[in-house]
């Protein structure tokens, strides 16, 4: 589960990492009652859990409380990335000298953790990695010794911090962890982490992602609202569906959490040349899931207006092809002319025969059958970019 920028503020606050004031509010009369209380320079910033609201119009800065109250009604109500903004915080300004990065993850293929650490901040981290590696350091972190001030002045040292400021950000650091471990954290992450004018560390944007798994270790949580949560996942999650969402136009939907993240890779390279189309979402119906559960997904997919067109793809097992295809007609029967975006679907495996008779016996003009995985997803890039 990931929090908001605003939760992500209060939890840090609660663990002693330093934080300016920063106020929700969801109307254009709160954010200027906000802006008030906090007083000067103000920040009035999207409350969206996607990046680039920057660059979408999703942050702005106010110096008086009418900039503030006119930011908000421009931010409240805007798109971004297929997210619509229905919360802003508003952020006590701060004079920057500086802009840091740092974070912690959950680093699976080394089965530890990591932390990633840079000098240099103030712009795409992921940027930043592919144009010059060497700027950022990737430091592992023992899952017992996690990191103490010690450990917290090698990875600043490693991430090109002179002694002065390594000394000035490793306690943030150390605090960091601890938001990390006790919290149960897949990734803490603050980017810009700052020094301002007077010399002070701070904490300006926070990203915290919980580990689900360990949900029942933290009946506090049931306090904090993901009310604002964007309606698709929720309604996946209502239906007991792997679902995340992307900020692609091919929704794909599979069997098998491999095969899914398989898709998406052959979709992201197939949209490479047909204008760049990249995959809408993760959904993952699972190996052994019925007609009913299809016919869900794709309509959790289909109920999504970034998305132009639908790759099926299924790798028949313990659910049969046949069922699959009879759950993709139930689906389209159902959701009748609502259902206007074309569905690619690759089918292989178990009683394959049959659910491609099945598909073809239909013959929904929507409804394309491709036999292979590439041609499918090229055929869903395709369809995508028209």
């Amino acid at each position: 589960m990931d929090l908001f920028e605003y939760q992500a503020r209060d939890l840090f606050e609660a663990y002693g990492v330093p934080v300016l004031q920063g106020l929700i509010a969801d109307t254009p009369d709160e954010a200027e009652a906000a802006a008030a209380k906090i007083g000067g320079v103000v920040v009035v910033k999207a409350q969206v859990q996607v990046g680039g609201r920057g660059k979408a119009g999703g942050v702005k800065v106010a110096k008086t409380v009418a900039e503030a109250r006119a930011h908000a009604e421009n931010i409240l109500g805007l798109d971004i990335k297929g997210h619509i903004v229905k919360r802003v915080m508003i952020a006590q300004g701060a004079s920057i000298a500086s802009e840091f990065y740092f974070s912690i993850l959950l680093d699976r293929s080394n089965r530890t953790f990591l932390a990633l650490c840079s000098v240099e901040g103030g712009m795409e981290i992921e940027q930043l990695a592919v144009e010059r590696p060497e700027a950022l350091a990737k430091v592992a972190v023992d899952a017992i010794e996690g990191i103490d001030l010690n450990k917290a002045l090698a990875i600043a040292k490693a991430g090109g911090f002179n002694d002065e400021l390594a000394a000035k950000v490793a306690p943030v650091f150390v605090s960091l962890w601890s938001v990390f471990k006790k919290e149960d954290a897949t990734l803490v992450e603050v980017n810009p982490l700052v020094l301002d004018e007077s010399g002070k560390i701070l904490a300006l944007d926070g990203k915290v992602t919980y580990d689900d798994n360990a949900e029942f270790r933290h009946t506090e949580r049931e306090h904090v609202s993901i009310a604002k949560v964007d309606p698709l996942e929720a309604k996946a999650k209502a239906l007991d569906l792997n679902y995340v969402k992307l900020d692609g136009s091919v929704g794909v939907i599979g069997n098998g959490a491999g095969l899914v993240m398989s898709t998406l890779d052959v979709v992201a390279y197939a949209g490479e040349k047909h204008g760049g189309v990249k995959p809408a979402n993760f959904l993952d119906i699972g190996g052994g899931a019925s007609a009913e559960v299809m016919a869900n997904g794709l309509d959790v997919i289909l109920g999504d207006e970034q998305v132009k067109s639908v790759f099926v793809n299924v790798f028949g097992g313990i659910t049969a092809c046949d069922a699959v295809a009879n759950g993709i007609v139930g689906a389209l029967n159902s959701l009748g002319d609502s259902a206007s975006k074309p569905l690619v679907v690759r089918l292989d495996g178990n009683n394959v025969v049959e659910g491609r008779r099945i598909l073809a016996e239909y013959n929904h003009p929507l409804v394309t059958v491709v036999e292979t995985m590439d041609e499918a997803a090229d055929k869903a890039a395709e369809l995508a970019n028209r």
